[in-house]
């Protein structure tokens, strides 16, 4: 009985193992050519919000992946053109100088739709604690 709970937890733990394996891998596969870099992270002071500020960076071609946020997101986009998707509306195409506000938990993509680097600078009103990024199927 005690080898057969052991044998058993092995083989739940290699299971997971795996599919945690393959999820890093499926993490990994869609931040090439694209990466963010963290600017400032600050308490609101109120009810439990934080304002987060990053600069995304999108090699031509290169495409987010499908996801949401826990709060709101105002994108401005510093140089290159990317292209918006954010659900049940048609897509918008930005270039240097146009912003987009993307309310909390609309699920949206971007691409860089340009042939040069695309620079996006996203600011994010959040729940402090959340995870930033909320990927969707």
């Amino acid at each position: 009985m005690q080898r057969t709970l052991i044998l058993a937890t092995v083989a739940a733990l290699v299971s997971f193992t795996g599919l945690a394996q393959a999820a890093d891998a499926q993490a990994m596969s869609w931040q090439q050519g694209l990466s963010r870099t963290d600017l400032i992270r600050q308490d609101l002071g109120a009810a439990d919000r934080e304002v987060i500020q990053a600069r995304i960076d999108f090699e031509p071609g290169v495409t987010a992946p499908r996801h949401a946020h826990p709060g709101v997101e105002v994108a401005y986009v510093i140089s290159g053109t990317l292209e918006y998707q954010l659900e049940g509306r048609p897509a918008v195409t930005l270039k240097a100088g146009d912003s987009l506000f993307i309310p909390a938990g609309v699920a949206h993509v971007a691409k860089n739709v340009g042939s040069d680097k695309g620079v996006e600078l996203a600011t994010y009103v959040v729940n402090k604690g959340e995870s930033l990024l909320q990927l969707k199927p």
